[in-house]
């Protein structure tokens, strides 16, 4: 229950961005934002942000995801194929998904959870929230051009929403009275010598950094992870570093006057939705005289 007012449907919300395996850093800032006694009424993910939102919203604490992540190698969630829409498969995703995940549909999630793809063929970006494609939809956020080949869901092909919308606050900023958006993905360095991965990274990296700025404005709160630039989005063998990042940019931020103000609003909030609650209890099913 959420009592929120006539003009939004959620107190608060929380928007992930895309940023491959930069996305570890949202699991630290999740761990401050908890740690501020937060929680979302709803959260919207992009590629990385999808797969750090989905377990969020499942019930899992960011610790227990970093836990299922650990130690696994890039291989493990891909598989090679003929390259002719991606080099790799995402099977292995698929099948890491399906495992871990409780919920099997969007209704069955704890938190209303929203992942962001693109329809390649329309070239538009399209927001799954229901039905039973929630793992086929998290895949599809994640699956980037060139690199996946496109996630069929229902005939349809879909590709990685960072193409598009990378940052998805305004998928839910009409929503919410509140949004604190994570923004793990900032401009990496070019480098000094490149080959097909580096160049296809960058370029990704300028398309996705481009279609952020306009969803920066909407956040109430943002938090960008800085100092991780250098890290490649298939990287994961310094996931504890990108976290540590994470939660050290998020605490700076959640440490500033104007981002307290935010929280204790949340605050006074849950305190009312718990006595909200009470009355109803107490009315339904309380003593009677």
């Amino acid at each position: 229950m959420a009592f929120v007012g006539k003009n939004y449907d959620h107190f608060l919300g929380y928007a992930l961005s895309g940023g491959g395996a930069k996305g570890f850093a949202h699991l630290g800032a999740l761990r401050v934002l908890e740690k501020s006694g937060l929680k979302p009424d709803i959260i919207a993910g992009t590629s990385a942000g999808a797969l750090a939102g989905v377990f969020y919203a499942d019930g899992y604490h960011p610790d227990e995801i970093a836990e299922l992540f650990r130690k696994r190698e890039f291989r493990e969630f891909v598989e090679f194929t003929i390259p002719r829409t991606g080099f790799l498969k995402n099977k292995g995703l698929h099948s890491f998904l399906k495992k871990n995940l409780r919920a099997k549909r969007f209704e069955e999630l704890q938190i209303p959870f929203c992942a962001v793809a693109t329809d390649w063929n329309r070239a538009a970006t399209v927001v799954f929230s229901n039905g039973d494609e929630l793992v086929d939809a998290v895949v599809a956020s994640c699956s980037v051009p060139v690199v996946f080949s496109p996630q069929a869901i229902h005939g349809i092909h879909y590709v990685d929403g960072g193409l598009l919308k990378n940052f998805p606050v305004s998928v839910i900023r009409k929503k919410c009275k509140y949004v604190i958006g994570i923004n793990v993905s900032l401009m990496i360095p070019p480098t000094a010598k490149d080959n097909i991965r580096t160049i296809m990274e960058r370029t990704f990296n300028l398309m996705s950094n481009s279609n952020t700025l306009f969803d920066k404005a909407y956040c109430d709160i943002l938090i960008e992870t800085r100092g991780i630039e250098k890290y490649s989005m298939f990287d994961l063998h310094n996931q504890e570093t990108i976290m540590e990042a994470g939660y050290h940019h998020a605490a700076i931020k959640m440490s500033e006057k104007e981002s307290w103000k935010i929280v204790k609003k949340c605050h006074r909030h849950y305190e009312l939705v718990k006595k909200i609650q009470s009355h109803i209890h107490f009315f339904k099913g309380g003593p009677k005289s």
